[in-house]
């Protein structure tokens, strides 16, 4: 899932979750306004809370175990209805087997009931008005950008299958054909130009993701474009006449009866394992940043006693991050003198003279990256992924290695898959600079919640040698 759709439905969660707290707290008053929300005691103990909560609970399990990103993405009002029915009927199901099994009475069927018919029918009702309202615009943010790839003897058939993918969100933003002649100019279809010409279109194009007709189309073509969409970090969706490129990592889906073989379809594009490492970073962020305060606090003041009183506890330098988005990184300053946070280029280096006796002693034991949980926090990173990079440092590594950019389909981590390996540090080599990216797609590829607790666990417990660090 593209980052923009991911935010869109996670921001449609969250409001669900608002729509039915606030469907409850009105039953609630109008069903016993002097009752509803009397505290007596512990508010553990109050009714109308316990309530609440039970509500909560039910609505998330059905939401982690038979969410669908469709649900949230569809601009099909019949799907959503669809959908919404199963899961409604589902939280009846629990919510009375509930009252039943725990012999729940003080509250009568009514009251227990009427909250989540109101919920249904206000979800499906107001996202159905958002939905038509965002169709009806321009820039619709539910919509992904795509350019269509296909043979020049296919033409009309990559525009069939264009006009039919636009209805699910697609927004065509042109065509790629093997060779063009005369015929291509007939204004059916909006060719911006040959197989060759990919690199220009994706640097000059807002493109999202590409889908390739493989029908008459070379092998060698089709792998030229999957190899060039890695390099700039686009998702790729292979159409094919029959099943090509078998692995655990190209899975098909159905798209108005056409099977779709997504290229690197990793676990955090489902929803839910995207919402549970997400609802782990915040959770995890916060006890760290709660736990470790005082040590913030003594570290703070080390670095302003021996870097002195003028300059600033954190250096905030750029790095890149999900879908190459630029952010702010926090950093315990560990130098005297610093680069430009945003134009900064000079890598550290081994012995490096910039370096304060304090930063010496953070690097050591990576106490400069403790700030990075702000960033968690934030959104920006997560507890564990790729290390960020700079812009510079970016480039470097996209001239050694073709796939780096697919790194950016997840956020960047406080510590990741490469540096628990040893593949840490400078990296000065072809070698070391291959090797962490190839333990950093092995991450995503392969990501499940216990690798992000090994790693995790390996970072806080085993000092590996920085293995061909330096």
């Amino acid at each position: 899932m593209i980052p923009k759709k991911q935010y869109l439905v996670f921001s449609h969660i969250v409001l669900e979750f608002i729509l039915l707290n606030l469907c409850i707290c009105a039953v609630l008053l109008l069903k016993n306004p002097e009752a509803a929300f009397q505290l007596t005691g512990s508010i553990l103990a109050n009714e109308s809370f316990q309530l609440v909560m039970i509500y909560n609970i039910v609505w998330t399990t059905i939401v982690f175990f038979n969410g669908d990103k469709d649900f949230y993405l569809s601009q099909s009002s019949r799907k959503r209805f669809k959908f919404l029915t199963i899961n409604i009927f589902l939280f009846i199901g629990i919510i009375s087997s509930i009252a039943i099994l725990f012999q729940i009475e003080f509250f009568n069927r009514t009251t227990f009931l009427l909250p989540i018919f109101v919920f249904s029918f206000l979800n499906f009702f107001l996202f159905s008005l958002l939905f038509e309202y965002y169709k009806r615009q321009n820039n619709n943010p539910f919509n992904s950008n795509v350019l269509m790839i296909g043979a020049d003897s296919r033409k009309f058939e990559l525009e069939d299958f264009g006009k039919r993918i636009k209805s699910k969100g697609y927004q065509i933003e042109g065509y790629l054909l093997d060779n063009l002649n005369e015929s291509n100019n007939n204004g059916r279809i909006d060719v911006l130009g040959e197989l060759k010409d990919l690199s220009q279109v994706l640097e000059t194009k807002s493109v999202d993701e590409i889908f390739i007709a493989t029908a008459a189309l070379r092998t060698k073509n089709i792998s030229s474009v999957i190899s060039n969409a890695d390099y700039h970090g686009v998702r790729v969706n292979i159409v094919p006449e029959t099943p090509m490129y078998p692995s655990k990592l190209l899975k098909t889906y159905d798209l108005e009866g056409l099977p779709i073989f997504q290229h690197r379809q990793t676990p955090l594009m489902y929803v839910q394992n995207a919402l549970f490492k997400r609802a782990f970073d915040i959770v995890f962020s916060i006890l760290v940043l709660t736990l470790l305060s005082p040590i913030f606090l003594l570290i703070g003041l080390m670095i302003w006693l021996d870097g002195g009183y003028n300059k600033s506890v954190f250096y905030k330098p750029y790095r890149k991050g999900e879908a190459d988005e630029s952010f702010r990184c926090f950093k315990f300053r560990t130098m005297s003198e610093c680069d430009n946070p945003k134009t900064g280029t000079k890598s550290t280096v081994k012995n490096d003279p910039r370096i304060t006796r304090m930063g010496k002693f953070l690097r050591k034991y990576d106490l400069d990256e403790l700030p990075q949980f702000i960033n968690v926090l934030k959104g920006d990173m997560s507890v564990v992924g790729p290390r960020p990079h700079r812009t510079n440092l970016q480039n470097d590594f996209r001239k050694v290695v073709n796939d780096y950019m697919v790194r950016h389909y997840v956020k960047p981590g406080v510590s990741g898959w490469a540096q628990v390996n040893g593949w840490r540090g400078p990296t000065q080599t072809d070698t070391q600079k291959k090797e962490r990216i190839k333990h950093d797609l092995w991450y995503i590829e392969n990501w499940s919640f216990w690798l992000d607790i090994k790693i995790i666990f390996l970072t806080v417990f085993s000092r590996k040698t920085r293995q061909n660090a330096f």
